[in-house]
Formats: C-alpha cells, sequence, structure tokens
C-alpha cells in the first residue's frame, strides 16, 4: 500500500470520527448531558477532564452543573452531587495519604450502594486501575483474580469477610458496607471523615477499568480498556435511547457488571438520580419504581423476568405512570418476556446486545421488539456489525454467520493474556445471528454451542426461545450431548411457571409441531429453576453435571 493511500485511509478514517463526535455531541446536547453554561464553568468542566480524563471527572461535573439535585437514593439515605463529590475527593485523600498512586489496583467487592460508587470515583481521581469483582466470586477465585490483575487494596462489604480470607494486598482491605464494628478505622465511612474534601492533584495517568467476564465456562477473565477521550460511551445508547437529564434511574443490574457500570455512568452523565438497593427482589423493586417516580429501570432479563411473574394485582395498584425505559441487557430476552412485557407495561422496553469484550453493538427499541419480539435491534451509532461466514465473507441478509463488531469502547485484551479473534478491524462478539430486511439483528446462538445432529447444524438458543414460550414454562436451556445414533443430541432442562405442569413427552411434541425433528430434545429435565450467575447468566456447566 502506498504512502498516499495510507494517508487518505488515515484521512478517511479521522472524518468519519470528527462527524461521529459532531453526531454524539448532538444527542447528548438533546438530553441534557451539555447545555449553555457560564463561561466560568465551562473552564472549570474543562479542567475537570483534563485533569482526571473523562471518567475521574464526572462526579466533578456533576456537582459543578447541578450541586444541590439528588444523586443516590439508597438504603443509608440521600446524597446530592455536591456531597457525593465531597465525598469522593476524600476518599482519594485519604488513600492518597495511605500511599495509593497512579496505576494502583483497586479491587471492588461489593453490592449496589454508595459506597461502591464512591471508591470507584476516587480510584478513578487516583488514575487507579479499577478492578470490578462478581459479588458470586468464591475465595479462591477472589485471590486468583487479585493476583493476576495485580491488585493493591480491596474494599469489600462485610459479607465478603470469609471469601477474603488472610488476603491482604499491598494497601490492605477496607469495608464499604458495614455490619459490624460501625466505629472501626477500616471502613470507607472512617476515611471520608478523616480526610478533607479537596481534589486530588492530576494523577500523571488516566484511570483503567478492568470488567471481569461472566465465568459461565470457567475461570472469569479480565477484560481491560481505557476510558476513551470520546463521548461515544455516552452518545452510542443515547443514538437509540430517549434518556433526559435529571430523570430518576433505578439500577437494579450489578454496577459490577458492564450493563450496570454502564448505565450508572450515563445516569451520573445526565445529572440522573440513583435509586438503588443493594439486593434484588421483584415486589420491592415494583413498590421502589412506584414511590420514586422511576423514569428509567435498569435491569438484567432474569430480573425482569422475575417482576414480569407478579400476579396483575401487584401492578394495577401501582403507579408506573412515570416510567420510560425498562432497559435490559447481560442475557438473553425472550421473544415470550419482550410481549408480555411490552402488554404489561406500554412501549417502554429496550433490549441491548453486546459483551463485557465488544461493549455494545446493537439496541432494540420497542417498536423493534413489537414488530419482531426476538430481536435485538438495530445497530447503534458509531458502532459496525457484520455476519461473516467461516471464510470472512459476508453474509446477506438473512442468512445465519458468526457475528463480529466495532465500535471506540471495546476491550484492550484478556489482562492474563489472549484476545478475541479479529478480522479486519472487527471483533468476534462470540455468537451467530442473522440481519433481516429492516436490519434487525437476530441471535441464532453461540458459535460454541452449535451442535451436529444427524449431519444437521442444531443451535440449542431456537430450542430455548421455543420452549420458553409455551404457556407452562418459566425458562429453559438446552446443551448438547453425545449421542449413538445421530452424534449430538440435545438435552433440555426447564423451569415450570408457578402452578403449572406439564410433562416431557408434551413438549417434546410442542417441539416437533414448530420445529425440524432433529431439533426435538432426547431428554427434558424439570428444575426448580435454571443455575445462575449473579448477572443472570445461565450456568451451562453445571447443567452438564445434572
Amino acid at each position: 500500500m502506498s504512502l498516499a493511500t495510507i494517508g487518505v485511509s488515515r484521512a478517511a478514517t479521522l472524518a468519519k470520527r470528527a462527524a461521529d463526535e459532531a453526531y454524539y455531541a448532538a444527542v447528548c446536547a438533546r438530553a441534557g448531558v451539555f447545555g449553555i453554561e457560564p463561561p466560568l464553568r465551562v473552564l472549570r468542566l474543562g479542567l475537570a477532564v483534563e485533569r482526571y480524563g473523562v471518567l475521574g471527572s464526572l462526579t466533578e461535573a456533576a456537582a459543578l452543573r447541578h450541586p444541590d439535585g439528588l444523586a443516590i437514593s439508597d438504603e443509608q439515605g440521600e446524597l446530592t452531587w455536591r456531597e457525593l463529590d465531597d465525598r469522593v475527593n476524600a476518599l482519594a485523600s485519604a488513600w492518597r495519604d495511605d500511599g495509593f498512586r497512579a496505576g494502583d489496583g483497586v479491587a471492588l467487592l461489593a453490592r449496589n450502594h454508595r459506597g461502591l460508587i464512591e471508591a470507584m470515583f476516587a480510584a478513578a481521581k487516583l488514575g487507579g486501575k479499577i478492578i470490578l469483582m462478581n459479588t458470586g466470586f468464591s475465595g479462591p477465585q477472589i485471590r486468583e483474580v487479585a493476583d493476576r490483575e495485580g491488585v493493591d487494596l480491596i474494599v469489600y462489604d462485610e459479607e465478603y469477610t470469609a471469601a477474603i480470607g488472610d488476603y491482604r494486598p499491598r494497601l490492605g482491605t477496607v469495608r464499604a458496607w458495614v455490619e459490624t464494628r460501625a466505629n472501626a478505622d477500616d471502613t470507607l465511612e472512617a476515611q471520608i471523615a478523616s480526610s478533607k474534601p479537596t481534589p486530588p492533584p492530576r494523577p500523571g495517568q488516566p484511570p483503567r477499568l478492568v470488567i471481569l467476564t461472566s465465568g459461565t465456562t470457567g475461570t472469569p477473565k479480565g477484560a481491560g480498556r481505557h476510558v476513551p477521550l470520546s463521548l461515544s460511551p455516552i452518545g452510542g445508547p443515547l443514538s437509540r435511547v430517549p434518556y433526559r437529564s435529571g430523570q430518576i434511574h433505578q439500577i437494579c443490574a450489578p454496577i459490577f457488571h458492564a450493563l450496570g457500570f454502564s448505565q450508572m455512568i450515563l445516569a451520573v452523565s445526565l445529572n440522573a438520580t440513583m435509586v438503588i438497593h443493594r439486593r434484588f427482589d421483584p415486589q420491592q423493586a415494583l413498590e421502589s419504581m412506584a414511590e420514586n417516580r422511576v423514569n428509567t429501570v435498569v435491569m438484567v432479563p432474569v430480573m425482569l423476568q422475575r417482576m414480569m411473574a407478579l400476579d396483575d394485582a401487584a401492578f394495577e395498584s401501582r403507579d408506573l405512570s412515570a416510567l420510560r425505559i425498562v432497559f435490559v441487557s447481560g442475557s438473553a430476552l425472550s421473544a415470550d418476556l419482550a410481549r408480555r412485557t411490552l402488554d404489561r407495561l406500554g412501549p417502554v422496553l429496550y433490549n441491548l446486545y453486546g459483551s463485557t469484550e465488544v461493549a455494545y453493538a446493537t439496541i432494540a427499541t420497542p417498536a423493534d421488539l413489537t414488530a419482531a419480539p426476538g430481536t435485538v435491534g438495530r445497530v447503534v451509532h458509531g458502532a459496525t456489525v457484520k455476519i461473516l461466514a467461516e471464510d470472512g465473507a459476508e453474509q446477506p441478509v438473512g442468512k445465519t454467520g458468526r457475528i463480529f463488531v466495532a465500535n471506540t469502547i471495546q476491550f484492550e485484551g484478556y489482562t492474563g493474556g489472549g484476545h478475541k479473534e479479529i478480522r479486519d478491524g472487527l471483533m468476534s462478539s462470540g455468537d451467530v445471528g442473522h440481519f433481516d430486511e429492516s436490519g434487525r439483528l437476530f441471535i441464532d446462538g453461540r458459535d460454541d454451542d452449535m451442535i451436529v445432529s444427524g449431519g444437521e447444524n442444531v443451535f440449542p438458543h431456537e430450542v430455548e426461545e421455543l420452549l420458553a414460550g409455551h404457556p407452562a414454562v418459566a425458562e429453559a436451556a438446552a446443551i448438547g450431548v453425545e449421542d449413538d445414533e445421530f452424534g449430538q443430541r440435545l438435552k433440555a432442562f426447564v423451569a415450570l411457571r408457578s402452578g403449572k405442569s406439564v410433562d416431557a413427552d408434551t413438549l417434546r411434541a410442542y417441539v416437533k409441531d414448530n420445529l425440524a425433528n432433529y431439533k426435538v430434545p432426547r431428554e427434558i429435565v424439570f428444575l426448580d429453576a435454571l443455575p445462575r450467575n449473579p448477572t443472570g447468566k445461565v450456568l451451562k456447566r453445571e447443567l452438564r453435571d445434572r
């Protein structure tokens, strides 16, 4: 390739990036992320970004724009944006006095509450590496991840004391949620109280974020990334979802998960009040939505499923007229659950398709889900999604192939080594799917879940989706098992709806009536509930042992 050709290519890339940033700026302005500000405030906002980067400056920016606005409502009470930023600064100063330096690693092992958010932004202001730990990790997993990621400080809820055991990194451990010895000095509250809310100095390097994969098939891997100097993490979702500044967001999804983290960042950017609870209970969540006049609720699909399992009286007795957005992601949203949600709550359901590694790819709007309940929607602005055959050729509309994605916020590789497959700048999502003629994406399954039964390719996802739509079935999963006659067959696991009954032969006949014979499960096992991790993903490795 000639230098002239390279120059033209780079110029085209820069032009597209500039056009995308201009688009993001427009949608951010429309949503109220920023607007016309006094010159002095603009200067202070710019200095905050220059000093701490995009992530580290968010609480300061929110405090500058809306100091008395309500930032957090949790079990401990309420915090304004000024109070939150002061607490973040005090915590950052306390850590810095204890020897924390830019690049040091902070592991956060906590449920949804203010302490998790305060610790996260304090670490960001110090240029730290933020490692979001899954609260479902065992003690050995915590130690393995901490050693691999280079953890210098652990912030944890007291309920995980036994899991941490005697593990002590260089800067020690600090309790975020306290159940005993509230006046001890090893708590976030004590550190905040002992320090002044003076903003820390420039850290010298931007923060780094490590979100761990779900670990549904093995040891969780760290997906590291730097937060880009770009509006894409906010502007991308805003291109498909009508968020607005100053509204009330109830974040049910775990904030340690990519969904909860990204939606928390979006809420802070919008100066939206965050309503959070440490544990999810569908009845409590519904009551909170009504009492707090919630505009947006963020869930993983299994949470939504549990809420939709409540009886009609639970919904009819509560005023949800303020609700505008039910945002879900993290695992597959079944077509049946999409239909039931739209029927019950109206046109408020949005479904994001992405992963810890690729970030976002598509978002389905209520209109998409009404027209095609099984879709994950259309491509988010600034992202590229292609369906590729094994030889790398792009597949036509309606043809299934491997899904590859490109955007500005994908991960940089696993922190323990390795990467997702890359083709022409596009990263494999690990799924297979197809586009329809309207540009809507459909997920047909995992690229490593496919089995060959009697010479035919079979994706478990299609059978899972069908079984989940049966009136008696609450949830379903399927795996491939060895078969003497056909090479491989499916084995399905189902959990029934409360008060419903159905037998295996009836369900097999149901599949046979709707799909090809070779897709009928050889065996159907009934469970009380499918095994899931804290973010709602089915643990198929546990199903293989049943």
